[in-house]
């Protein structure tokens, strides 16, 4: 087992700030220590609801879906740390009863702006179909999702879904990367306009980097509790999952929006890209 390490000896930021994070286990090494730093105010949502909490001034940097940087002006990615993939995700997978390229009504998790985004992208770019997208967990849409012979899942959730009913599964990750040859970025760090962040860039590449050290330590405390085998949960979170924001993955989040501008995703063109430190 790896040594805990402590953000502990880091000097405390001049202003508390607020940092929202997503309630995920993929999110877990991203915000090791943060909840015992002084100057940080560290709560956890689902990924839809954080660009409300910025919009809100609740947060003053959260982890958002990276298309969420689309939604709100003046939005600064912070190039710390992301939640990303170059290839197989496992946890945001469209389930069918058909083939995928027979889709009609696909049903969505709406708890993540991005995924819903990117099957719009991938069905539309690779695929050639504009299916109908409904909301799985919206009481007014009940009717059609119930209708719906696929649905789109991500998060924990995915690891509990019992595939028998649905032989067709695709992992958006993985189709992305066949797409584009490209890996994708879920999620980045993003500031409001305003922030003063002082030494918080360099605390989350801080809490990053101990928390990939404290991997074992994350899986003891938090893999059973959200539903994932031990093994399984370590090997999503060394393998499947990539941290780092690099040009690559810059690369990929500018195509990104292209192809969402392309397909009616978001508006087009697509907002410039502005990075902290850049």
């Amino acid at each position: 087992m790896s040594a805990t390490v402590s953000l502990r000896d880091v000097p405390p930021l001049a202003a508390t700030l607020c940092v929202g994070a997503v309630s995920y286990l993929n999110t877990k090494p991203l915000i090791w220590g943060l909840d015992e730093l002084p100057g940080v105010k560290l709560k956890l949502d689902i990924p839809a609801r954080l660009l409300a909490g910025l919009q809100q001034k609740q947060f003053d940097i959260a982890m958002l879906p990276i298309i969420d940087y689309q939604r709100m002006e003046g939005l600064t990615l912070v190039p710390s740390a992301g939640i990303g993939s170059d290839g197989q995700t496992l946890t945001v997978r469209i389930f069918s009863r058909v083939p995928i390229d027979k889709i009609e009504i696909l049903a969505c998790d709406n708890h993540s702006h991005t995924s819903v985004g990117l099957a719009r992208v991938i069905l539309a770019e690779h695929y050639h179909l504009k299916p109908q997208f409904v909301d799985l967990q919206s009481p007014e849409s009940t009717d059609r999702a119930g209708q719906a012979h696929a649905r789109l899942l991500i998060g924990d959730k995915v690891v509990r879904q019992k595939g028998d009913d649905f032989p067709y599964q695709l992992d958006l990750g993985q189709a992305w990367r066949e797409h584009t040859g490209l890996p994708f970025v879920f999620a980045a760090w993003m500031a409001r306009p305003g922030v003063q962040l002082g030494d918080l860039p360099v605390i989350l590449e801080q809490a990053k980097r101990q928390g990939l050290v404290n991997i074992d330590i994350i899986v003891q405390r938090h893999a059973a509790e959200l539903g994932w085998p031990p093994e399984l949960a370590r090997t999503y979170l060394t393998r499947n999952l990539q941290f780092d924001i690099g040009p690559r993955q810059l690369e990929a989040i500018r195509l990104f929006y292209q192809l969402a501008a392309r397909n009616g995703v978001i508006s087009s063109p697509p907002r410039e890209l502005v990075i902290a430190g850049v």
